[in-house]
């Protein structure tokens, strides 16, 4: 028998597709895998396609593990970038503004 694609799928639809395919699964990083529902399945291992006997084990994971892929880290980073950096130099008051709204009343 062939292993079914689990990844992605929530874990109550990979319960169900493992039952119909006469496997069982196990999450090792979740002790209580009975009752989750909702979370969706990131890894599995026999990987899909693979033969192996009916009644075998699937082993399926919901988080990726340390250096195994996920978002990474997010900023904000540190150190931060230093401060200064180009401005925009402004025009002296009352000299030629381009961009000034002259009023003709």
């Amino acid at each position: 028998m062939r292993v079914p694609r689990l990844v992605g799928l929530m874990a109550m639809d990979a319960r169900r597709t493992a039952e119909d395919t006469g496997l069982f699964l196990n999450a090792p990083d979740r002790p209580d895998f009975h009752q989750t529902v909702v979370e969706y399945i990131v890894r599995q291992y026999p990987q899909p396609n693979a033969e192996v006997p009916r009644d075998s084990v699937v082993y399926v994971w919901f988080d990726f593990g340390e250096g195994d892929g996920g978002g990474g880290v997010r900023e904000p980073r540190l150190p931060r970038p230093p401060g200064g950096g180009l401005q925009r130099e402004l025009n002296e008051p009352g000299g030629n503004d381009p961009y000034a709204f002259v009023s003709s009343a």
